[in-house]
């Protein structure tokens, strides 16, 4: 998946991810200047049986809708989500470039300090590791927590996020992957190691 050139800092044109099964993927156009129309082109396009359900793409329109939002909102490069066909959001993977970093902080030693330092509310601490990829050092940070942070119960979310310096450029992004389906917990985490390890500016 691609993001525009005029969605893109100057210093690259492209944030490209390769999507492991494709066709169980629907990437997120960011630039849609009517999303709500989109969304339930998308979905039409989602449910192969005619006799689907109005209310089955309604809901699954609003889910996709709610996560461009989501999306927008963090003027993300890149963004998809897994659903399977005739099935709803299992997913979603953003890729974004974090902004109002310091050049003195662009350092996995201040990415961990921040990590470590979230608030959350979360269900355990986070498992934050070092990684190598491609693109240049990360770390990998996997948390779980409430979708709603002010809620002491309610549904998990879980989720895999590399926090990526990339070699060539002066800056920093998050490549996130959330869930919540904690029983695929361990096949979403290698999704989301997969799916950093495509990442590429060009």
């Amino acid at each position: 998946m691609n993001t525009p050139e005029t969605a893109a800092p100057a210093d690259w044109h492209e944030c490209r991810v390769t999507l492991p099964a494709p066709h169980n993927w629907l990437v997120l156009d960011l630039t849609a200047e009517r999303p709500e129309e989109w969304a339930r082109a998308a979905a039409d396009e989602h449910f192969s049986a005619d006799d689907t359900p109005a209310d089955w793409r309604e809901a699954f329109a609003e889910d996709v809708l709610w996560y461009w939002a989501v999306a927008a909102r963090q003027k993300a490069l890149c963004a998809a989500v897994l659903a399977p066909q005739d099935g709803g959001v299992a997913a979603f993977y953003c890729v974004r470039e974090l902004g109002g970093v310091p050049a003195e902080s662009l350092r996995l030693d201040a990415l961990r300090a921040e990590a470590e330092a979230a608030e959350g509310p979360f269900f355990r601490p986070p498992e934050i590791t070092e990684v190598e990829l491609p693109l240049g050092a990360a770390l990998r940070v996997h948390r779980l927590e409430p979708t709603d942070p002010e809620a002491d119960s309610g549904n998990v979310l879980e989720g895999v996020a590399h926090y990526v310096l990339p070699r060539a450029y002066p800056t920093a992004l998050e490549c996130r992957l959330l869930w919540g389906a904690l029983g695929l917990g361990e096949e979403l985490g290698k999704m989301a190691d997969e799916l950093a390890d495509s990442v590429r500016l060009v």
